[in-house]
């Protein structure tokens, strides 16, 4: 599943993120979703989220049982 959705991204998720850094390259960082940063329902970049650890970045894939 794509990040543009806001309805389909909850805190306890595991997403795969591209950090502001990343956006080049397009390097995914996977982590666990604490805090949902956009308001809006959609975004054609990802919705932005906060991970546990505190990174922050643009959803492009939420990980869903049986994808690695």
């Amino acid at each position: 599943m794509n990040g543009q959705q806001r309805s389909a991204i909850r805190p306890g998720l595991v997403v795969d993120i591209v950090i502001k850094q990343h956006q080049r390259t397009g390097q995914l960082t996977r982590g666990v979703v604490k805090d949902l940063l956009t308001n809006s329902p959609t975004h054609p970049h990802g919705i932005k989220v906060r991970l546990q650890d505190g990174q922050v970045g643009r959803v492009k894939h939420i990980v869903t049982e049986g994808s690695s």
